[in-house]
């Protein structure tokens, strides 16, 4: 358990709180590129701001603060010009680095006026990668954005699902640091999902878990797991499944090459949550623009008055998790928690974030913070393959939203259900 204090701590993400300030040496998703395709401004809530995100007319990205320094109207109404966003109520333009660049009135009255000098909007670097828009909200010198290998993986296509969900990072992340309740939730109680569907033929058997491990690697913890009828020989044991610290699951699987859950706060009880996967090419299949990659809303199932969802919505892993995590409340009350043997990769995982917050506070890099471009050409993630040798009868997969919801798995695959 962890007391009230403890909580907040771990789990308030504002500026100046001890993980917000952790939080902001880290790059994080805030869009796909494929959203400014037809549209010039999008808002954006990352780490209890709020911001706009826009994309000029010569393709140049900026992230500023959403209201004009003149008479303060919302800039998602912005025009993209040649090079900045200018607001519509009086013309005042604005570049990437949040610099006032043109204040056309000022400048008829005066044309040597120098008021637009003195006036720069809190703004944010941004870059893309994957088909994806990064934004860095922390202090200078800005660090590499990571190489990670699902990230840069060349010659292959790839698609981007998203769902905002009304509940704090940590009890999304913590459950990647829970392999027992694969065997429960998505295994166990998925046979009673599918029960309750009408769809009994689909294989239920529950993988037993005999054995579980947590150790530390340079780039985050990786959980290990002994399933009944297997060995340490196994993948599961072997290879293992990475949590890149601090936000982030690596997963690879059967019809893809691998993927990441990429958990992102918005604010204390709001994250938005990124599937990122890619796939090797098959014949017919073009290259990738930023703009091209798809991108897909997974559902938030909706609870009713009696605290129920549609079982149709729960018959995949994301579905699953999702329940669990938002049922839980805003943020869980880790004060009545009662943790067993089964939780050492949470306790492990909260470690590892205290640790952080702990360096920063030192003054220090935390963890994958990146800053020499010699050791951030392609960061390999070792993964198990998620088709479990274990299961009598058909092989089920897991059946997550890069299963159900994505365009290029439904393609390729067929929609993955239990």
């Amino acid at each position: 358990m962890l007391t009230i204090e403890q909580n907040e701590r771990f789990t308030q993400v504002g500026a100046g709180t001890p993980m917000g300030e952790l939080f902001r040496r880290y790059w994080y998703p805030i869009a796909a590129a494929s959203q400014l395709k037809d549209l010039s401004t999008k808002k954006v809530r990352l780490l209890g701001e709020d911001l706009i995100l826009y994309k000029d007319r010569s393709g140049t990205l900026g992230l500023i603060e959403p209201h004009c320094a003149h008479r303060r109207m919302n800039l998602i109404y912005g025009i993209p010009e040649e090079h900045g966003l200018r607001c519509p109520y009086h013309g005042w333009l604005y570049d990437e680095t949040g610099q006032c660049t043109e204040q056309p009135y000022e400048e008829t009255e005066d044309p040597d006026a120098r008021f637009k000098d003195k006036i720069k909007m809190k703004a944010y670097p941004v870059e893309q990668q994957a088909g994806l828009i990064f934004a860095y909200l922390g202090p200078a010198p800005v660090p590499l954005l990571p190489a990670w290998d699902v990230m840069v993986e060349k010659d292959v296509i790839r698609d981007i699902g998203y769902a905002l969900l009304t509940c704090n990072y940590l009890q999304v992340m913590e459950n990647s640091l829970d392999p027992i309740h694969v065997e429960w939730l998505h295994q166990y109680w998925a046979g009673y999902v599918i029960e309750k569907l009408g769809r009994p033929d689909l294989n239920r058997e529950r993988a037993i878990h005999e054995k579980i491990q947590f150790d530390r690697t340079e780039f985050g913890i990786v959980k290990r797991r002994v399933i009944k009828g297997g060995s340490e020989e196994d993948d599961d044991w072997k290879i293992g499944h990475p949590i890149v610290f601090p936000n982030m699951l690596r997963q690879g699987s059967a019809g893809s090459g691998g993927a990441f859950q990429i958990r992102v706060p918005v604010d204390d009880v709001t994250t938005a949550h990124w599937w990122l996967r890619w796939y090797p090419k098959k014949d017919g299949d073009l290259d990738q623009s930023p703009e091209d990659v798809p991108f897909y809303k997974v559902p938030v199932p909706e609870i009713d008055e009696d605290g129920r969802v549609p079982w149709d919505v729960l018959d995949n892993n994301s579905g699953q998790d999702i329940v669990a995590w938002i049922t839980q409340g805003p943020i869980a009350d880790r004060e009545k928690e009662s943790l067993g043997r089964s939780d050492k990769g949470v306790i492990l995982y909260r470690q590892l974030l205290e640790e952080g917050m702990e360096t920063v506070a030192d003054g220090g890099d935390p963890l994958n913070v990146f800053r020499d471009p010699a050791e951030n050409l392609y960061i390999h993630l070792p993964t198990e393959n998620n088709v479990r040798a274990f299961a009598k009868g058909p092989k089920r997969q897991r059946g997550g939203a890069s299963t159900k919801y994505s365009p290029i798995m439904i393609a390729r695959e067929g929609v993955v259900k239990y």
